[in-house]
């Protein structure tokens, strides 16, 4: 009888086997009037999630606050972690070009959504496409006429 005691006591301290799953990429092109979170596997070919903030709310002028950009988030990291993803190394884009080339609003409380979610953190990196030529603003010769 003391021998079963032993052996359940023994049992009860057994380490816990560690989380196992795949990381992912999570892509967030936030602009002024929209921000998209989509998530995708390790090399980038197959699509996971996609939400954008206008998704989240009726009124269009909405699209680019924070606080639709954060619901998208939330929304495309329970689709990630249902797939089995528990990591994401997140990749930032702005608008670039000639245009700005800061991330929109809705960029900050997307990437502060995915962490909250449980969703790992690797690396943050900003892949805004800058010109190294300078691009040609449109408008013509004379510039936009108002």
């Amino acid at each position: 009888m003391a021998e079963k005691e032993r052996i359940s006591k023994r049992r009860k301290y057994e380490t816990k086997a560690y989380k196992t799953g795949t990381w992912g990429i999570a892509h967030i092109f936030s602009t002024v009037n929209n921000t998209i979170i989509h998530i995708t596997d390790i090399t980038g070919a197959e699509t996971i999630a996609r939400y954008s903030g206008g998704m989240m709310t009726d009124k269009d002028r909405e699209g680019g606050d924070p606080f639709p950009a954060m619901l998208a988030a939330k929304r495309a990291a329970e689709d990630a972690k249902e797939k089995g993803i528990i990591g994401v190394d997140i990749r930032v884009r702005g608008m670039g070009g000639h245009h700005k080339k800061a991330p929109g609003a809705g960029a900050q409380p997307a990437i502060r959504a995915l962490a909250r979610s449980g969703l790992k953190i690797g690396t943050i990196e900003d892949v805004t496409p800058i010109p190294t030529d300078g691009t040609k603003r449109k408008g013509g010769r004379r510039g936009r006429r108002v």
